[in-house]
């Protein structure tokens, strides 16, 4: 499957994406408080894969300027649809990739990107252009689902039957401790790695890094 097949994929289950509930709330605001206390009032912020954009609806508000981005055009659709509900100065809705913005935008003070990494198909390549487009010791701020670290169930039989029939996009199998190496590698310092969960087990690491 290409990437240009893995948009369209997200293109047709971008109405289901937006309606579906967040699972742990507490853990969510704990993510969000986190990044708010990270991030500056002049800060500019760059998100990837932003999905339809409920997460940069609440984030805009604290910094100069935030540009969410996903690769899927239904997603930023209904990502601007919210925002013209609710607008927020400062915030920008773009069909992008990392790749196409790292030579397309000024540098920033922060890239976001939540449940994202695991999509990608050249991880190495992406970090890379996510460290090209921030500024001198800027921050990269992801959480991430990693498989690996789950049952294997889900790695070796759930998830490749979905995707043969379908019914799951590309991902990438990581465990906590190669993301973070896969981070280091690409020439960030690793500044904490933590889990945000409310309840159960949480192998979606919050990873905040600063570029070298």
């Amino acid at each position: 499957m290409s990437t240009e097949r893995d948009a369209g994929f997200w293109d047709r289950v971008a109405g289901k994406y937006a309606a579906r509930a967040i699972t742990d709330e507490a853990g969510y605001a704990r993510t969000l408080e986190r990044c708010r206390a990270l991030l500056r009032p002049d800060d500019r912020v760059v998100e990837l894969g932003c999905g339809t954009g409920s997460t940069a609806l609440v984030l805009s508000g604290a910094v100069e300027s935030y540009l969410a981005t996903d690769f899927s055009a239904e997603m930023i659709a209904l990502a601007r649809d919210k925002q013209a509900a609710a607008p927020v100065d400062g915030l920008t809705f773009q069909v992008t990739t990392a790749e196409d913005l790292a030579g397309d935008v000024p540098r920033v003070n922060a890239v976001l990107a939540f449940n994202y990494l695991h999509l990608l198909r050249d991880l190495p390549g992406t970090l890379r252009s996510i460290h090209g487009m921030l500024a001198e010791e800027g921050l990269f701020i992801s959480k991430t689902p990693c498989l690996t670290d789950m049952t294997p169930l889900i790695r070796w039989l759930v998830l490749p039957v979905m995707r043969a029939v379908g019914v799951a996009p590309y991902v990438r199998s990581l465990g906590a401790e190669e993301l973070s190496q896969h981070i280091a590698d690409a020439g960030f310092e690793i500044l904490a790695v933590e889990t945000h969960a409310s309840r159960g087990n949480d192998h979606r690491p919050f990873i905040a890094a600063r570029r070298k």
